[in-house]
């Protein structure tokens, strides 16, 4: 029989992601599995980590193999429905939380929720605040629902285009983590986004047809002085910008994440005088 140690060494992966696996599929921490190492793994343990570790082996996101991903320090559910939370849109909810007073209840909408990251971290951390999360998959919506539950928040989930099962709603505040890659990016050839849903992904040609349509559409539903924020491409801000101050938005700006890549743009509707 093989051990733990052992099981660990011939996986073929590197050792922090063979033992993410294998603390899955044994239920124990990291530090168990230290502490145990020489102790044998057993033949159900055995086959249900190589399984995985092909998985792995073969380029799938660990997210999808464990079936959970952290992110704004909340641990999500994900499957192959929905986009892999990423550390770069956590500059997104951070904007967000500025705009939204602790004790407010804003009406917060989240345009193409996915696995509901985004609405459920506003919701769990602004808890007076309305939030409504759309998305047109109704697959990602059932993972969001699951995750809102999760987290003991409250948050409207509608399936629709945009902002298609809207009609006649304004917000104080919308923000968005739409499809912004272009259809010809190569990235789409390698890495995790090999396994991500091509829908949630691709933003047409030049990668904005997705935010030309929020942006066009999203001032029929913010309220005077409200904000609009979403996220898009390493080299998109100038033309988010550009889109923005053609719609008539004010105080138009980029934010930069953390690596200082402008990742996010947004606007603010003007107030009546």
């Amino acid at each position: 029989m093989t051990s733990i140690a052992q099981l660990l060494a011939q996986s073929g992966l590197p050792l922090l992601e063979a033992r993410m696996l294998l603390e899955r599929v044994i239920g124990k921490t990291r530090a168990w599995l230290i502490a145990h190492a020489d102790e044998t793994a057993g033949a159900d343990t055995e086959q249900a980590f190589a399984s995985m570790a092909e998985r792995r082996r073969q380029g799938e996101p660990i997210a999808y193999i464990l079936g959970v991903r952290e992110f704004y320090g909340l641990e999500f559910g994900v499957t192959r429905a929905v986009l892999i939370p990423r550390p770069e849109t956590e500059l997104l909810v951070e904007l967000a939380l500025a705009r939204i007073p602790a004790n407010a209840a804003l009406r917060v909408l989240d345009l193409g929720t996915g696995s509901g990251a985004i609405a459920v971290t506003l919701a769990k951390l602004r808890p007076q605040a309305r939030v409504t999360a759309v998305d047109i998959d109704y697959a990602a919506l059932v993972l969001a629902r699951a995750n809102a539950k999760r987290h003991g928040v409250s948050v409207r989930f509608f399936c629709g285009d945009w902002f298609g099962a809207l009609l006649g709603e304004t917000f104080d505040l919308i923000v968005s983590n739409p499809p912004y890659v272009s259809s010809a990016d190569p990235h789409l050839a390698s890495g995790d986004v090999r396994f991500e849903p091509q829908r949630a992904l691709l933003g047409g040609a030049d990668g904005l047809d997705c935010i030309r349509a929020i942006v066009a559409k999203a001032g029929a539903h913010l309220d005077p002085g409200a904000c609009l924020l979403f996220e898009h491409g390493y080299d998109q801000s100038e033309a988010c910008c550009a889109l923005l101050e053609a719609q008539g938005y004010a105080e138009v700006q980029s934010w930069p994440d953390l690596a200082g890549i402008p990742r996010v743009s947004g606007g603010r509707i003007a107030a009546m005088t």
